[in-house]
């Protein structure tokens, strides 16, 4: 009777952290580039120019990349396999907003299955300045949302984010 017990209190605190866990993410950082909006966005909608200043990219030098498509417009898709810092999945760009915003689903093969969406929206905020937004966002499904309780996935994410648009701003403020 007391195993009962037990397994029934598993359960309801199993259920309950469930109930409470957060169901989606959101991470997005941003940063001002000194070049103007145009050369910006031209370089930010290829797939392939986003290897360029992936933060990943550097955690495996040895990461194979399979492009198909056309680079710079909807349909594109990028398939990466690399070591367990970078996983395996593939980057396909779902929508271009052109001059605005580039908008990709992210689907993770390894080391967990997941999908998100995600984008870069670039500002202009002056003649030869850009602001780049990059973000992405999904939903927590179970039981990986009771992990969500102990971890943030903005704290996780976000400086790889910051290093990448570091990254991107050396690029090209250097070209």
């Amino acid at each position: 009777m007391i195993v009962l017990y037990i397994v029934l209190g598993i359960l309801a605190l199993i259920l309950l952290l469930a109930a409470i866990a957060p169901k989606s993410y959101n991470v997005s950082r941003a940063i001002e580039i000194n070049r103007p909006k145009d050369v910006v966005f031209a370089y930010v909608k290829s797939l392939k120019n986003q290897d360029e200043w992936s933060p990943w990219g550097k955690r495996d030098p040895n990461m194979t990349t399979e492009f198909t498509g056309i680079d710079g417009e909807a349909g594109v898709t990028n398939k990466w396999k690399g070591n367990k810092q970078v996983g395996e999945g593939e980057q396909e760009i779902t929508k271009i907003v052109e001059g605005k915003r580039i908008e990709s689903e992210l689907r993770f093969l390894k080391p967990f299955k997941s999908t998100s969406d995600a984008y870069i929206e670039t500002v202009e905020v002056g003649s030869d300045r850009t602001k780049v937004i990059w973000g992405f966002s999904g939903k927590n499904v179970f039981p990986m949302s009771i992990m969500m309780l102990f971890m943030s996935m903005d704290k996780a994410v976000g400086k790889d984010f910051e290093e990448g648009l570091d990254s991107l701003k050396q690029i090209l403020e250097n070209k």
